[in-house]
């Protein structure tokens, strides 16, 4: 047979009739699961414990594993885990990553079970829900092991340390953290440029941990670091969560102006992100900028402008406004009416060193007028018991602020009303600086330049006739009005 005769064959029209006949059979089957998996997902809201016996029955409807059971399967854990039944999602779950290895694209499979780990993850809210949420990760890394998908297994490794994290599991935490490092770097132990998005998600975790455990000389080494990676297109949360713990330990370190940079990107990528966590790092921007005496409104900016008015921070809008204008009474109103905004650890931490800013300054104006003044009369003022203003007082006097002697037994304060002591304290700067003026002149410069060569070779009258006792003398031998009368000392001109 010739090779036409062979194209002739395969060009048959009964062939061809059978094959449509085939493929016409198969769509109405694909069309009858379609629709039993879309009138599954209309029962989800009102029925969902029928909706999950709809999506469960898919899988039985296809000859082979496709498409529609590895979607009715998904829908049906979902729903699942959202009700609290965790033993029939595991079990469902285990049931889905059979369809990985060939039912379903590589490509489609992994985001699947991506997006199945995120639902889950936002989902857990107990402790039993996170058992089900770490037998979840390890039955997604036991599959994927034999599959060599590195991308997936970094993935969900990254999300069983978060779990990890989450539970304050330190020591589990530790070990995973290392074993992701490693798996992130090349055979000499540096960073593989080419995961250097997935290094600094491991370094965010790292950092979190590090600042939970208040580690900070670990964690300034790691936040370093992770600064430094260039190669990295991270997600802007990412970023957000590494700015935010680098603006808590320069805080700890009391370095305000860091610590005001730091929270401020923090704050922009979560802002870019959607995350709401930008809500709280907004609130410790506004700590630090009170912290560091600045007198830049932080609502100002253009980034920030728009939350001014949120009802979740306005409490930290008044309490900055009030302390950038020394109200000392209107500021702790705030914080007495607003008692929610202590409940965050670290605000709570760092808002007695504010308010300790403010009293110092209020304690300052109220005793301005007075040469002598009662510790009772300040508490009074400022409406706080006395020991607290003992305790301000002291410190003032330390920091010599306030010149001056308490006497604690009787709760009085004397300042020091010397009128010579300011005076002197005055004359021996303006003296100081004169001293160095005079040696600057003498000793550095060219001292007294003289004109006239016959003064400078000695062969005239000399300097005395250009300079008498009455003082200099201009062209004529007149004397120079205002000048003074000049004595040099003796062997000054030699």
């Amino acid at each position: 047979m010739s090779d036409d005769d062979d194209f002739m064959q395969e060009s048959d029209p009964e062939q061809y009739d059978f094959e449509y006949e085939d493929d016409d059979d198969q769509d109405t089957a694909d069309v009858g699961v379609e629709n039993k998996y879309y009138n599954a997902k209309q029962m989800k809201v009102d029925n969902p414990s029928e909706a999950i016996e709809e999506f469960l029955g898919l899988p039985a409807l296809e000859e082979e594993k496709g498409d529609w059971g590895f979607k009715g399967l998904k829908q049906a854990i979902k729903l699942e885990f959202k009700l609290g039944q965790y033993d029939k999602a595991v079990e469902h779950y285990r049931e889905l990553l059979t369809y990985v290895k060939s039912a379903v694209t590589r490509n489609y499979s992994e985001k699947s079970i991506n997006n199945m780990l995120d639902f889950i993850e936002k989902g857990a809210d107990a402790d039993e829900a996170y058992r089900c949420m770490e037998k979840f990760y390890s039955l997604t890394l036991e599959s994927f092991q034999s599959t060599n998908n590195e991308r997936l297994w970094l993935k969900t490794n990254i999300k069983l340390a978060r779990l990890w994290l989450d539970r304050k599991d330190y020591a589990q935490l530790v070990k995973k953290l290392r074993e992701l490092h490693k798996a992130c770097q090349l055979e000499d132990g540096s960073d593989d440029p080419n995961k250097g998005t997935y290094s600094l998600e491991i370094y965010a975790l790292e950092i979190q941990m590090y600042a939970e455990t208040k580690n900070n000389k670990r964690l300034k080494v790691l936040y370093q670091r992770a600064l430094k990676v260039r190669s990295a297109v991270p997600h802007p949360k990412i970023l957000g969560t590494i700015r935010e713990c680098g603006g808590k330990m320069h805080m700890n370190e009391e370095n305000w102006k860091e610590a005001q940079t730091d929270f401020f990107e923090s704050f922009r990528n979560y802002d870019e992100a959607g995350s709401n966590q930008r809500l709280q790092v907004l609130k410790y921007l506004v700590l630090a900028t009170m912290l560091m005496k600045s007198d830049i409104n932080p609502f100002d900016s253009q980034e920030t402008k728009p939350y001014r008015n949120e009802p979740r921070i306005a409490a930290m809008t008044d309490l900055v406004d009030a302390y950038q204008r020394d109200d000392i009474h209107q500021y702790e109103k705030i914080l007495q009416l607003n008692k929610d905004v202590l409940e965050d650890p670290f605000i709570a931490e760092n808002i007695d060193e504010v308010t300790r800013n403010i009293r110092m300054k209020a304690v300052l104006n109220l005793i301005a007028p007075y040469t002598r003044f009662a510790l009772d009369f300040i508490a009074k003022q400022l409406k706080i018991s006395k020991d607290e203003v003992q305790d301000i007082v002291g410190f003032l006097i330390i920091d010599q602020k306030i010149k001056g002697k308490m006497d604690q037994e009787n709760g009085i304060v004397e300042i020091d009303t010397n009128p010579d002591v300011n005076r002197t304290e005055s004359m021996s700067r303006w003296a100081s600086a004169t001293r160095a003026l005079w040696s600057t002149v003498l000793n550095e410069s060219d001292g007294f330049k003289v004109e006239d060569p016959s003064v400078a070779l000695g062969n005239g009258p000399g300097l005395a006739s250009h300079i008498g006792p009455e003082g200099p003398r201009g062209p004529g031998g007149k004397a120079i009005s205002g000048m003074g009368k000049f004595r040099p000392k003796k062997g000054a001109f030699r």
